[in-house]
C-alpha cells in the first residue's frame, strides 16, 4: 500500500490539529504550514478535500481558520485518508479473466479483497486520538534530561 504525499500531509495535519482540539479555537493554515514545514499553497488543496470530506470546517473572519468537525477519537485513519486519496482501494487490474475467470474470482476474493478489507479495519481502528497521545509519548522520549 502506497499512500500519496496529499495522503500524508492530510494525516499529519489533522494530527496537529487533533493536538490543539482541547482549546477550541481554528487554527489557520499559515501556522500548520510553519509547524510541519509544508507549503501553504499545497495545504489549500489539500484542506478543500478535507472540508469536502466533512472533516474540518472553515471559520472566516480575523479569528479564521479551521476546526476539526468532530472529536478526534471520532475521526479514524480510514476517514482522513479515503478523503484525500482517490486510489487507496482501487479494483486491481484482471489478471487471466478471459482464460480462468475461477482463478481470477479465487484471487480476486481470496486475496485482493481479503487484503483490502484488512487494511481498511487496521485504519478505521486508530483514531486521531490514538495518532496525538502516540506523538505526545514520542515527544516525551526524545525530551533532553539534564542531570546536576
Amino acid at each position: 500500500m502506497r499512500i500519496s504525499a496529499k495522503g500524508r500531509y492530510a494525516l499529519a495535519s489533522v494530527i496537529h490539529m487533533a493536538q490543539h482540539h482541547h482549546g477550541g479555537e481554528s487554527i489557520t493554515l499559515i501556522k500548520i504550514s510553519e509547524r510541519l514545514g509544508i507549503s501553504k499553497i499545497y495545504l489549500e488543496q489539500v484542506f478543500s478535500l478535507l472540508k469536502r470530506g466533512e472533516l474540518v470546517t472553515s471559520v472566516k473572519g480575523a479569528q479564521g481558520g479551521y476546526l476539526l468537525s468532530r472529536a478526534p477519537q471520532q475521526v479514524s485513519v480510514l476517514d482522513v485518508l479515503t478523503a484525500v486519496e482517490t486510489s487507496l482501494f482501487d479494483r486491481t487490474e484482471d489478471t487471466v479473466a478471459q482464460r480462468a475467470p475461477e482463478i481470477e474470482f479465487a484471487m480476486r476474493k481470496c486475496a485482493f479483497q481479503a487484503l483490502d478489507d484488512a487494511v481498511s479495519s487496521a485504519l478505521m481502528q486508530v483514531t486521531l486520538e490514538d495518532l496525538v497521545l502516540a506523538s505526545e509519548k514520542h515527544k516525551g522520549d526524545d525530551a533532553a534530561m539534564y542531570y546536576i
